[in-house]
C-alpha cells in the first residue's frame, strides 16, 4: 500500500516487520534521544500513520500538523500523552495496547511490594558493600504478608491481576473502583470500599488507575496521613497520581513505612530526596519490560495502526466515535 508511517522510537523488530510488509515507507526514529516537538511536527506532515510511545506528547499542534494523519497507535496501555479530544475532532483514530501488558505490570507491582517490604534492595547493597559479617536476629527486619490487607486502588485489568496474585500469601483484599468487581469478590472475598476506608485499613496500597484530571494527585498529603505508619505504597500506574513532594514528607516523618515506585511525577526526573531513602525501591518504568510483553505490544500496536489505515476496526480503539465519521481522504 502507499501509506507512509512514522515510528517515534525503536520498538521490537516484529512490529517493524509488520509495518514494512504493508506500507510504502516506514521511518523509525532510532536515536536514543526522543524527537523534539518541532521535529515531530515536521516529520508528521507527510505521514498517514503514527506509532508513538507513552513519552511522546501528541498534542493539538502535533495532530494538526499531520494533515494526512489517519491513525495514532500508542505503544502502551495509557494514552494520557495524546490529546484524544483533538484527535477525535480531526477524525483521527487513537489506539492503544492494554491487555497484553497486564500480567507483566502486575508482576512488577508485586516485585516492588516484596522488595520494599522485605528490604531486598537494601540487603543487596549491604552485602555488596562488604557489611555482611554473619546472621543476626535483628538484621534488616522487614514485614510479613500473610493475613495482611492489600488495598487495590483501581480494580481494572492490572489491579485485578495484582489482587489475584495475593492468593498464595493469604491476604485480605479491599478495593476501590467505579463499580464492583465480581472476580475479586468471588475469588478472594474482596471488599468494595471507598478510598478513605482503604487507606486507613490497608497494610499495602497498590495504585492501578489511569491518569485523568480526577486522578491527578489522587494520593497527596491528606491521603498519606490516613495510611498506617506501617503501610507501604506501590505505584505502577502513572507518576502524577501521587504528589511526590507529599510522599517524601510522609516517608521522612514516618507517616508510612516505605514505597515502591516504577513511575514518577516529572518522569524521568525523580524527586531528589527519594534517591537517598533506604525505605524506597525505585525502578525506571519497567512495568511492561519483558521480552515477551514488549514483542506482543509491538505486534498489537502495528496491527492496530494497519487496521486503521485499511479502514477496518482495530482491536483497541480509544475514540470509537471516530469510526462512524472517518476523516475523508
Amino acid at each position: 500500500m502507499s501509506w507512509n508511517v512514522l515510528v517515534t522510537r525503536e520498538i521490537p523488530s516484529v512490529g517493524i516487520a509488520l509495518l514494512k510488509n504493508a506500507c510504502q515507507k516506514v521511518e523509525v526514529h532510532q536515536n536514543a534521544r526522543a524527537l523534539s516537538k518541532k521535529e515531530l511536527m515536521e516529520k508528521i506532515r507527510t505521514q498517514d500513520g503514527l506509532l508513538c510511545v507513552i513519552t511522546d506528547e501528541i498534542d493539538a499542534q502535533v495532530l494538526e500538523a499531520g494533515r494526512r494523519l489517519k491513525v495514532v497507535s500508542n505503544f502502551g496501555a495509557g494514552f494520557n500523552n495524546i490529546d484524544v479530544q483533538k484527535a477525535t475532532e480531526l477524525g483521527i483514530l487513537v489506539t492503544n495496547t492494554p491487555d497484553v501488558l497486564t500480567d507483566a505490570t502486575a508482576d512488577l507491582a508485586w516485585a516492588l511490594l516484596l522488595a520494599t517490604a522485605r528490604r531486598v534492595v537494601e540487603g543487596d547493597r549491604f552485602v555488596r558493600e562488604g557489611r555482611f559479617k554473619g546472621w543476626h536476629p535483628l538484621l534488616l527486619l522487614g514485614t510479613d504478608f500473610s493475613g495482611k490487607t492489600l488495598g487495590i486502588v483501581g480494580a481494572g485489568r492490572i489491579g485485578t491481576a495484582m489482587a489475584l496474585r495475593s492468593k498464595g500469601f493469604g491476604m485480605k483484599i479491599v478495593y476501590v473502583h467505579p463499580r464492583r468487581n465480581e472476580i475479586l469478590e468471588t475469588e478472594l472475598s474482596a471488599r468494595w470500599v471507598n478510598l478513605e476506608t482503604l487507606l486507613r485499613i490497608s497494610d499495602f496500597v497498590s495504585l492501578h488507575v489511569p491518569l485523568t484530571p480526577k486522578t491527578q494527585h489522587l494520593i497527596g498529603a491528606k491521603e498519606l496521613a490516613m495510611m498506617k505508619p506501617t503501610a507501604y505504597l506501590i505505584n505502577t500506574s502513572r507518576g502524577p497520581v501521587v504528589d511526590e513532594k507529599a510522599l517524601v514528607q510522609a516517608l521522612q516523618t514516618g507517616q508510612i513505612a516505605g514505597a515502591g515506585l516504577d513511575v514518577y511525577e516529572n518522569e524521568p526526573e525523580v524527586e531528589p530526596a527519594l534517591l537517598e531513602m533506604k525505605n524506597v525501591v525505585l525502578t525506571p518504568h519497567l512495568g511492561s519490560a519483558t521480552e515477551e510483553t514488549r514483542n506482543r505490544m509491538a505486534v498489537l500496536s502495528a496491527e492496530n495502526l494497519l487496521a486503521g489505515l485499511r479502514g477496518e476496526i482495530p482491536q483497541y480503539v480509544v475514540n470509537r466515535e471516530v469510526l462512524s465519521h472517518r476523516r475523508k481522504e
